[in-house]
């Protein structure tokens, strides 16, 4: 029952929209933060 509601309704969508974005975001910023890192050094070594 639950799982019907959450695929078939508006706000269940909504919200395995929302938790696969945050999932995204939490793969995706670490990525960003540490190649912003890397140029940052490397433009205080040159």
């Amino acid at each position: 029952m639950a799982w019907d509601l959450l695929f078939s309704s508006d706000f269940g969508l909504f919200s395995v929209f929302v938790i696969v974005f945050l999932l995204g975001m939490s793969v995706w910023f670490p990525y960003f933060f540490r190649k912003k890192m890397r140029e940052d050094e490397k433009r205080k070594v040159q």
